[in-house]
């Protein structure tokens, strides 16, 4: 058979991470009648009879996701496990059981896989979570991690991203944006020691943005909360991307339009000082920076005084109908149609 050497050859840059992912299972059909919801969400869901199972998975790549020289290995394990328990809550459900796979050059000694697995403990045992399993392999570009996370909950309790209407209000936990100025400061001090390697950073000024960064936590606490202020997200999705991103699948998903707030998106005073000494705007980095792990999710009007007040929530917008569009709303009440310019894979 003789080769087609004129092949159509589209770059991975051209879809990007979730363009690719909508264009390789576009074909994929849901055969088994357990599956409840497959690709699309924070997480699989699978009916297993009197409850609902959620799993997902997520895979880090040395140079692409964590660089080794300021991401202790230790900090390493954990985050590998929060980003997973993180998906997990955004369906309203809590982490069970986890698996655990890693592939490993020949550079790590077995010293420094006790540490990364010292790290994974640490995080199986602060959120309750059984590591039951996994798998190591080789590798010859560094070290990568696959962790797989398994929740349970009800049907009735289980949160998908499409559930939001019109008129819902959007919210959010936590602050935005100490994630992304946490790395930022990180890779400034890798390049003031690759000029001089005897100088050693003082990350005092930074702590809190550098533990965003490095030690990020998943918001369990919020899926307990929530359940006690008896207050079922219509939807919801964690903030891995930026908060732009998550707004815009979620709206994507939901069939919605959004109205965000500029002046309503919490940032700490640390992230507002740290823009000004990195000259960039505190909203971009909010709605473009990633990785901050916080619960982005929509509830009916109706349940807005039970929250109303409450320091671990913010409203910052409201749903609308889809043919008004995502827009943000500025200080100065001008509307900028949201546009989603976060962490992207496959960048050229």
């Amino acid at each position: 058979m003789i080769e087609d050497k004129n092949q159509q050859r589209t770059p991975l840059s051209d879809l990007g991470e979730f363009g690719l992912i909508d264009h390789l299972t576009r074909n994929f059909e849901i055969r088994q009648p357990s599956t409840i919801r497959g690709v699309g969400d924070d997480a699989a869901v699978i009916d297993a009879k009197n409850k609902h199972i959620v799993v997902t998975t997520d895979l880090m790549v040395e140079g692409v996701h964590f660089d080794l020289s300021y991401m202790p290995l230790k900090h390493l394990g954990y985050k590998a496990i929060v980003v997973n328990v993180s998906d997990v809550c955004a369906m309203n459900a809590m982490t069970t059981q986890v698996t655990v796979s890693i592939a490993v050059s020949n550079r790590f000694p077995v010293e420094a896989l006790e540490e990364l697995y010292e790290g994974i403990e640490t995080a199986a045992k602060f959120y309750n979570i059984d590591v039951v399993g996994g798998d190591t392999t080789s590798s010859t570009s560094g070290l990568l991690i696959s962790v797989t996370a398994i929740g349970m909950l009800s049907d009735k309790e289980v949160v998908y991203r499409s559930g939001a209407k019109p008129n819902d209000l959007l919210v959010v936990t936590g602050d935005l944006g100490g994630a992304y100025l946490g790395l930022k400061v990180l890779e400034r001090e890798k390049e003031v020691f690759k000029v001089n390697p005897n100088n050693q950073p003082d990350l005092t000024p930074y702590s809190y943005i550098v533990e965003r960064q490095l030690k990020p936590e998943a918001r369990k606490d919020i899926i307990t909360l929530l359940a006690d202020l008896e207050i079922h997200p219509t939807s919801m999705i964690d903030i891995s991307d930026g908060l732009s991103s998550e707004i815009l699948h979620m709206c994507k998903q939901s069939a919605v339009g959004c109205d965000l707030y500029e002046n309503k998106i919490p940032l700490d005073p640390q992230v507002i000082s740290v823009c000004e000494e990195f000259q960039i705007d505190s909203t971009t980095v909010a709605l473009n920076g990633g990785e901050d792990y916080e619960l982005l999710f929509t509830i009916s009007q109706e349940d807005y005084p039970k929250l109303k007040g409450n320091p671990n929530f913010t409203v910052i917008g409201h749903m609308t109908e889809k043919e008004n569009g995502v827009h943000l709303i500025t200080r100065a009440e001008t509307r900028i149609a949201l546009k989603a310019q976060g962490w992207k894979n496959f960048n050229d």
